[in-house]
């Protein structure tokens, strides 16, 4: 298999920014994820695969690999996402180094490093070829290397059909990095009996717990009176959003939970004396704890407003996704599959909870189980992204092994 080929594919799609935005309200909401999956659909189109269309109405471009094999077996997609993550992404300029020392690698001229030192997982990659940003924008391997990596196993597949496998459909999706790329998915135009996601970290990732996750808008209203004669007068819409952060405990904030504790993360605070408004994510694995975490912040707000005549604190909440080892663990199989296929391949495979989620988080309860398997990104979402090549070939190599066990 042609690595030169996999590394190309990926150093031209990263230079095409694809990253979506959260206040556009287009499908996609950023047009130039439209023109990246009228290129995929292209190059779909030129390596062999079948009924490759492109869903206005979702964003999603979809092509399928038919089946060589006679006998019946699932059909299986292969999902990853056309954007990238809320950093700069005009301008990528990806860096290639070859033979990785160990050491310090410097991020163009700009400045920045990534140190061993500071990132011990760059350790793991001595003598690899490793793919860096230049320190202006960030890498887009989340999930870039992840399209990559599939098209170049439908490329493979495609040129050797004497691998016998079933019939699997691809599919390209939008805006999954601000959490909606997978609310209009089309389940019965995939058709497909599973799939993957390919938009994991480091080789062995498989992951099929998610976390639950809903968002929450805090908006506080103040009374504003000049503060020399403020006494028993003012109510201070920032000393409000104080007091509410603070009534929430301290041990349910992001940077101080790891493994399958949930929290509570304050993502924006904007205000005056006169209003304030806080937004909030809230994330746990259990959903038990999940609920009870919501009914919490609920409560906080019901107890600051008994103190004043009229309503000083006003709770807006909206679930985003749930677990989807909730779906997943009715049938483990397409899990079993998957660990089957890194061991035949000598990885790992490294099954932990995701602490976020993916768009499996949304389509296995849409009706299509889809567990997470690894695209070998590092650092993502930021100037210090990079990922490895070699970790990017197995991730191809992977595919093509579950997509062999699948038959038999």
């Amino acid at each position: 298999m042609n690595n030169e080929k996999l590394l190309q594919r990926f150093l031209r799609y990263v230079r095409i920014n694809t990253r979506s935005d959260e206040l556009s309200t287009t499908v996609p909401t950023t047009q130039s994820q439209v023109e990246f999956a009228n290129l995929l659909a292209q190059e779909m189109r030129e390596i062999g695969l079948e009924a490759v269309h492109y869903l206005s109405e979702n964003g999603f471009v979809v092509g399928t690999i038919p089946a060589t094999t006679t006998k019946e077996v699932r059909k299986m997609g292969w999902i990853a996402h056309l954007d990238t993550a809320d950093f700069n992404a005009v301008g990528v300029t990806p860096q290639v180094i070859d033979q990785y020392d160990g050491k310090n690698i410097l991020l163009g001229d700009s400045g920045y490093v990534l140190d061993p030192d500071e990132f011990p997982n760059l350790n793991n990659y001595k003598g690899q070829t490793l793919i860096t940003t230049d320190g202006t924008t960030l890498l887009g391997a989340d999930d870039k290397a992840g399209i990559a990596e599939i098209m170049t196993a439908a490329d493979y597949l495609m040129r050797h059909p004497e691998i016998e496998h079933g019939e699997i459909r691809i599919g390209f999706g939008p805006d999954e990095e601000i959490g909606v790329g997978a609310d209009r998915f089309d389940v019965a135009d995939f058709d497909v009996d599973f799939a993957y996601t390919i938009d994991g970290g480091p080789l062995g990732e498989l992951e099929y717990e998610t976390f639950n996750a809903a968002s929450a808008t805090v908006t506080l209203f103040g009374r504003n009176v000049h503060p020399g004669t403020a006494k028993n007068q003012m109510i201070n819409a920032l000393q409000l959003a104080h007091d509410f952060h603070h009534a929430l405990p301290e041990e349910k904030r992001p940077e101080l939970t790891e493994g399958r504790v949930g929290f509570y993360h304050l993502t924006a605070l904007t205000g005056t004396p006169e209003s304030a408004k806080m937004t909030y994510i809230i994330r746990d694995h259990d959903r038990q704890i999940f609920e009870e975490m919501k009914l919490a912040l609920s409560k906080v707000a019901s107890d600051m407003n008994s103190h004043y005549t009229t309503q000083r604190v006003k709770v807006e909440m909206q679930d985003q996704y749930y677990n989807m080892a909730e779906i997943i663990e009715k049938d483990m199989s397409i899990v079993s599959l998957a660990e089957t296929a890194m061991k035949n391949l000598g990885i790992v495979p490294q099954i932990a909870p995701v602490r976020g989620g993916t768009d499996g988080s949304k389509l296995s309860f849409m009706g299509i189980p889809t567990p997470n398997i690894f695209a070998g990104g590092e650092n993502m979402h930021g100037r210090f992204e990079f990922v490895s090549l070699q970790t990017m070939q197995k991730a191809v190599e992977t595919m093509i092994e579950i997509a062999k066990l699948n038959v038999k």
